[in-house]
């Protein structure tokens, strides 16, 4: 099923600064927040949906993206729905739409935290930002890439725990396992209840007392992964798109970070990149510009013959519909332009030099308006016959 607009989420106008969307997004996930509908499989849909789209309007960059590109900009996974991240995901890099909170977002709305002890992730892992070039033809079909990377992994020995064994691993004395200590701060309206991850445990809720020999306690180690990515057609140089999870693994149970894909597209040999439109250049010698001829010119997808009428100008533009670019946001391609241009020779043997002097007297080859050009046709027959 086709994703909503992000704006049409939220319910905000593209002009929404952040203030409004936080607002927006705080309403929406207050009403169908999980605690408030248990087993409500829409409701957590939409709250989900609610979460995919503020992530991205919130973000400067992935806000231009969407405007310009739509959800193909987003790549792979770009939201939440269908990505990897699950609700505790959306708890955790949230928190701060709701307050100055640091652990559980809703824990001040509902009484206690979400799920009746619902553990802090740990640390996120870090983004991974890589660079693709792709060809012109790349960017008419799409393409699948198989990329091989070099990124921290999960450790397989002690399962990202960071921990030796089971029996290293101890509930955390300072929240008691929880993740998070309660903190009173005092503000203008009073004293204010919070809380926040324990600054023992890092929200983990436990303490290791002997680390793994393989990952020394991080939980990660460095590795080769090889990640295919599926590139829409359409995209642009200097694009970027994301995927979900494909980054750096994350520590102590923590999410993934994200994969950003810088787009490169190579300069072609023969064409170059007018938004959905390709332009090439045509060289004519001015006998064929001038009596008209039938070239065969290349395309995308092959080459086609076009007919050059007679009298044909420098300058002039010939298109050929459907034969340009297609749309990563829309249905439909853009345009081949031919610009035509006349070949000039840099060098005359004695007898074209000659020809050319001769031509040159003739009254057509001055700029004069009033001469026939039935009349210059007729010359120039009567010339080489």
């Amino acid at each position: 099923m086709a994703k909503r607009d992000y704006y049409e989420v939220l319910g905000v106008s593209k002009s929404a600064d952040d203030k409004e969307l936080k607002k927006a997004y705080r309403k929406i996930a207050m009403k169908y927040h999980p605690d408030k509908n248990p087993d409500n499989k829409e409701a957590e849909e939409k709250f989900k949906e609610a979460a995919e789209a503020y992530e991205v309007l919130s973000d400067a960059d992935k806000k231009a993206r969407y405007d310009r590109f739509g959800h193909a900009g987003m790549g792979q996974g770009g939201g939440f729905s269908g990505g990897s991240m699950n609700m505790d995901d959306i708890f955790s890099q949230f928190g701060d739409i709701f307050g100055d909170m640091g652990g559980s977002p809703f824990e001040s709305f509902f009484g206690g935290s979400r799920g009746g002890g619902r553990r802090a992730r740990g640390q996120k892992g870090s983004n991974l930002r890589i660079k693709v070039s792709l060809t012109l033809e790349d960017v008419d079909n799409g393409v699948t890439k198989k990329i091989k990377v070099k990124k921290n992994v999960s450790c397989d020995t002690c399962k990202g725990s960071g921990a030796k064994d089971s029996s290293s691993v101890k509930t955390c004395g300072t929240c008691g396992g929880g993740g998070y200590v309660r903190q009173v701060k005092n503000t203008f309206l009073g004293q204010m209840q919070t809380t926040a991850a324990c600054p023992t445990c890092n929200g983990s809720g436990q303490q290791i007392s002997a680390h793994c020999p393989k990952c020394k306690g991080d939980g990660t180690n460095l590795d080769n992964d090889t990640i295919e990515i599926e590139i829409p057609a359409g995209v642009e140089d200097g694009m970027q798109l994301s995927m979900r999870g494909k980054g750096n693994a994350g520590k102590k149970g923590g999410p993934n970070g994200d994969l950003l894909i810088n787009i490169e597209v190579a300069n072609h040999n023969h064409f170059s990149r007018d938004g959905q439109n390709i332009v090439y250049d045509l060289f004519l010698n001015f006998a064929d510009a001038a009596l008209g001829t039938s070239v065969e010119v290349p395309t995308l997808s092959g080459k086609v013959k076009i007919k050059v009428p007679p009298g044909t100008q420098a300058g002039k533009i010939f298109r050929l519909r459907g034969k340009g670019l297609p749309s990563v946001q829309a249905y439909g391609k853009g345009d081949q332009l031919i610009n035509v241009n006349i070949w000039t020779p840099k060098e005359l043997n004695k007898e074209e030099k000659q020809m050319m002097e001769r031509l040159r007297d003739m009254p057509n080859f001055k700029p004069d308006p009033g001469t026939s050009e039935k009349g210059f046709f007729e010359r120039m027959k009567d010339y080489f016959n």
